[in-house]
């Protein structure tokens, strides 16, 4: 497979247990932008990473520790390198959040390089 072989509708879904580490709505975010990475993976080229741009999610409700969350991300857009996701994140009992993340596919050695040129000398 490569991103030539995307095309939306594609969809991924991971779980995870609730844990005192995971219960503030920003770990349901990184889980989002961790299920997005995880759905892209098989079709980026050895070199290739994405890396998030845009996240607009709403956290509707709030997950007991303990409890298991769903998130399902479906691509919904394709422009160029830029892929857009709705993303829905659920608990056992109901919605928890709801969005779009975007991320962008990089050339990782050129994105190293010029993070390395940032750098103070």
């Amino acid at each position: 497979m490569t991103l030539d072989d995307l095309k939306p509708g594609l969809r991924h879904t991971e779980t995870i247990r609730v844990g005192e580490a995971l219960a503030v709505p920003a770990q349901m975010i990184a889980f989002v932008e961790w299920t997005c990475v995880h759905a892209l993976a098989p079709y980026l080229a050895p070199g290739q990473r994405t890396v998030g741009t845009r996240v607009e999610m709403t956290h509707s409700a709030a997950t007991p520790i303990g409890m298991i969350v769903t998130a399902e991300v479906e691509l919904v857009e394709i422009d160029g390198r830029r892929f857009r996701f709705h993303a829905r994140c659920r608990d056992e009992v109901e919605t928890i959040g709801e969005g779009f993340h975007e991320r962008m596919v990089i050339d990782h050695a050129r994105f190293m390089e010029r993070l390395a040129r940032k750098r103070p000398r």
